[in-house]
């Protein structure tokens, strides 16, 4: 298998998420640069789903988002949806193949929820014995996404964006850099997301994702909720032009999971996205070689 995660043939584009509501107006083909399709939504042998994704992806590029493996749980990964997940790829030979740095089960209970970790090196190890053991099943690099959260671990002995340079480079998958999860957990625990985009290892950075968040007040005090619904927040933007300036443009997901508004105000969130990748390409092209992004 390749070692080393390698842009493959997504666009570095501005792709939106394949939801139920708008599955009717995909048969018009409207313009778009991806699609993104939770991958266990289609772990059916048969029927209208994975029939609606295989007729889609002769005509899109197509990403699937894992989003149950739990790659960090202390149990043994479950089998049986790893080699569901392996047989959906097979199927559909998609560009792009993504999990998340998250724990979900534990003690025979699997959690609705994608539960964050301690940056230890024991979790590490783990880790990368699991995205080994992930990427060897599928024959494939992986894009592997950090996870917005509310609470941090005392017994963390590793920045967050070191350990996911040291995933990447241990184990030789890609990064899914989400900026709403980045912000989110900037505000709620007070750390510079500048130097979070810095210490990534641009190179490695395969996706980005770009969502909206709701403020709540606890205590008095407000926190960022990674909701998905609602559009991608100034702040978000920014940061995007940001990471953009620093590694170049990338294949960009509009994420839109609550109160889904219409194929409509989703396309236009990626048109959005895609002025920005233009106008970070075009700005790269006029530099000497030696000064461009990745």
């Amino acid at each position: 298998m390749p070692r080393g995660w390698q842009a493959g043939p997504a666009p570095a584009r501005a792709g939106v998420g394949l939801r139920g509501v708008h599955h009717a107006e995909w048969d018009a083909r409207p313009a778009c640069g991806w699609l993104e399709a939770h991958a266990e939504n289609y772990f059916a042998d048969g029927g209208p789903l994975p029939a609606l994704l295989e007729s889609l992806h002769r005509d899109y590029p197509l990403s699937l988002h894992g989003v149950g493996l739990g790659l960090g749980s202390c149990e043994p990964l479950d089998r049986e949806h790893l080699g569901r997940l392996a047989a959906l790829v097979r199927r559909h030979q998609p560009e792009v193949v993504s999990e998340h740095l998250c724990w979900g089960h534990a003690g025979g209970l699997h959690f609705n929820d994608l539960l964050p970790l301690p940056f230890t090196e024991e979790t590490l190890s783990l880790l990368c014995t699991r995205v080994d053991l992930l990427q060897s099943t599928l024959g494939r690099c992986v894009l592997i996404e950090h996870l917005a959260s509310y609470l941090t671990f005392p017994e963390s002995t590793l920045a967050e964006a070191q350990f996911l340079a040291e995933l990447a480079q241990r184990t030789g998958c890609g990064l899914l850099l989400d900026l709403n999860n980045l912000h989110v957990n900037a505000v709620n625990h007070g750390f510079d997301p500048q130097a979070f985009l810095r210490a990534l290892p641009a190179a490695a950075v395969g996706e980005i994702h770009l969502a909206g968040y709701t403020p709540v007040s606890i205590d008095d005090e407000t926190v960022l909720i990674d909701t998905h619904g609602s559009a991608v927040d100034e702040a978000v933007w920014a940061l995007y032009r940001d990471a953009l300036q620093l590694i170049g443009p990338r294949p960009t997901l509009i994420e839109w999971d609550t109160d889904i508004p219409s194929l409509e105000v989703l396309r236009a969130e990626a048109a959005r996205a895609d002025a920005e990748i233009d106008r970070i390409a075009q700005t790269s092209a006029s530099r000497p070689p030696e000064q461009r992004s990745p």
